[in-house]
């Protein structure tokens, strides 16, 4: 059997549009010569909808949109996901389905059976689960389809290995009728250190049903989201064959292998390496590029301050919307040094990035002053230094509205873990960038933005962190080095371990005390940011809900 892969690139609740792309996608495949195209989970309103799925028009829309999408598939197949009403008489008012297409008509129609409510996931909200198991015939095979979650029954959890989430596995329900073929219709989110826990997970079903497994994923940004594409065809003994494209669309079509294969006809797909910055460059210019184009943004303003954090947003903003379309913005005070001024242009000129140099020091001053009545003879402190990172904020929101541009935010996650920003200040923006990189990886993703060409200027790299609103200031003044915080942030917030764990693992039990503190603390600084571009299994935002007021460790 020829089996299409069709990973698109969506967008929430644009049911025209998705359509259009779909039907396009069916010529393709049909002119591949495929029997079968399949197009990943909730494909009809993109994923997520969220809560879109409670607008009826979106609904109508929708199932309207399967009814146009079968009228195309006489000569070709499909299994296209999108939203169904619950016949039953209790329970949610939608599933969460995969629509078999043949003949001009829906065949069949697959229920969503484990809807996860988890990490960034909230199905249980909108869907009630399927309980219904059944296959469908193309050509004489029989093929299983499941819906992402449902082949996920079992999943590694840390130090607990694998952990059973759910009492039911749809799949050895579904081998009752001994299926020739398991497809898999998903939407998987980018996360670097879950990516090739995601491919083993498959080969692990291919390989305990002996069944060939295909998996069709969509791609793209969706606001804090990006999905990675990587849709595969797995043998039935466990070799990947084909992988497609990493954050972009492609429609490739397969031939399924029978049981036995000879290797020597494929090219088999890399493994991801262990070092998977390169994989987050991409994943992190896709989610800028989406989330402007679908959002009918065009410009970027970014606050270059002459650090690292600012240079790496600068570079990938440039490479997502062209340079163009970014606008550097320098800010010097007093505390500036000539050589963050002169670093910053240097940048800027060689990405071909326009900019401006306006100094806030005269500002500075008007501010203090109108202050200083009140203030009284109180030393300066850290009031005198948010000071100026609000008045940053203010001329780059000033540029944002007057020309049109979206404010990029340049925290990043070990700033934003413990509360080392300005609430209204160098926290402020349309959209997180970094905010998902720890300080420490922040710099290999400078290396590897500069792998074929020195686009963020040495000097900048090899400077020492500061924020410069003091005389002689560092962020050491305020946090452990990096390459000591990182490590405990890593293992509290991404790996959820306790104090104790953390501490029996040789790290200085003050230094971990401190650390939690200003996390737990900071809690409410968080709740006030951008949404921030997940590329970790663990991001701030949908994904880790924490209450603000709360006491725990």
């Amino acid at each position: 059997m020829k089996v299409a892969l069709a990973q698109l690139n969506y967008i929430p609740g644009d049911v025209s549009g998705n359509t259009i792309k779909i039907i396009s996608a069916l010529e393709i495949a049909r002119n591949q010569g495929a029997d079968l195209a399949v197009f990943s989970e909730l494909a009809v309103t993109g994923y997520p909808p969220l809560d879109l799925l409670f607008k009826n028009d979106i609904i109508t829309a929708a199932t309207a949109a399967v009814m146009e999408i079968a009228s195309h598939c006489n000569d070709i197949a499909a299994i296209v996901g999108g939203p169904s009403a619950n016949a039953g008489v209790f329970g949610k008012g939608l599933h969460n389905s995969a629509f078999f297409l043949h003949e001009g008509k829906i065949r069949a129609v697959i229920n969503k059976t484990l809807l996860p409510t988890y990490d960034i996931f909230d199905e249980d909200r909108y869907f009630q689960p399927g309980s219904m198991f059944q296959t469908v015939e193309l050509n004489g095979e029989r093929i299983a389809i499941t819906i992402c979650e449902d082949i996920w029954d079992e999943q590694p959890f840390g130090d607990r290995g694998l952990w059973r989430l759910y009492s039911v596995t749809p799949l050895d329900e579904l081998m009752k009728e001994n299926p020739s073929l398991i497809i898999n219709i998903a939407a998987n989110p980018f996360s670097h250190n879950r990516i090739k826990i995601r491919e083993e997970v498959f080969i692990r079903n291919a390989m305990e049903y002996r069944k060939p497994f295909i998996s069709v994923n969509q791609t793209g940004g969706y606001t804090e989201l990006i999905f990675d594409g990587s849709s595969v065809l797995i043998d039935s003994d466990g070799t990947l064959l084909e992988k497609l494209a990493f954050c972009d669309e492609e429609v490739r079509t397969v031939e399924v292998p029978s049981t036995v294969h000879d290797q020597k006809q494929y090219s088999l797909p890399p493994s991801y390496p262990d070092d998977m910055t390169g994989y987050v460059h991409k994943a992190l210019v896709t989610g800028i590029r989406d989330f402007f184009n679908k959002g009918g943004l065009r410009k970027a303003v970014v606050g270059l301050s002459g650090g690292i954090d600012s240079a790496v947003v600068l570079a990938l903003a440039a490479e997502a919307l062209g340079a163009e379309n970014t606008l550097a913005l320098l800010m010097p005070t007093i505390y500036s040094s000539g050589h963050s001024v002169t670093v910053s242009v240097e940048m800027a000129t060689r990405l071909g990035v326009p900019y401006h140099i306006v100094s806030i020091e005269e500002a500075r001053h008007i501010i203090e002053k109108t202050l200083n009545p009140f203030f009284g003879d109180r030393e300066p402190d850290i009031t005198e230094e948010n000071i100026q990172s609000r008045l940053r904020a203010m001329i780059l929101m000033a540029f944002a509205n007057k020309f049109g541009y979206m404010l990029l935010n340049t925290s990043n996650k070990s700033e934003a873990a413990t509360g080392y920003g300005t609430l209204y200040g160098d926290m402020a923006g349309g959209l997180s960038v970094i905010g998902d990189i720890y300080k420490t990886e922040v710099y290999r993703l400078a290396e590897e933005i500069n792998s074929h060409e020195e686009i963020i200027p040495r000097a900048i790299i090899s400077r020492p962190p500061s924020a410069e609103l003091k005389p002689d200031q560092l962020d050491t003044d305020s946090l452990p080095p990096y390459d000591r915080l990182d490590p405990i942030l890593f293992r509290y917030i991404d790996g959820e371990r306790s104090a104790e764990q953390i501490i029996s693992e040789g790290f200085d039990p003050d230094l971990v005390e401190k650390v939690i503190t200003l996390v737990r603390t900071s809690e409410f600084k968080r709740k006030q940011t951008p949404p921030v571009l997940r590329v970790s299994s663990k991001a701030f935002g949908s994904g880790r809900r924490i209450p603000i007021i709360a006491k725990f460790r």
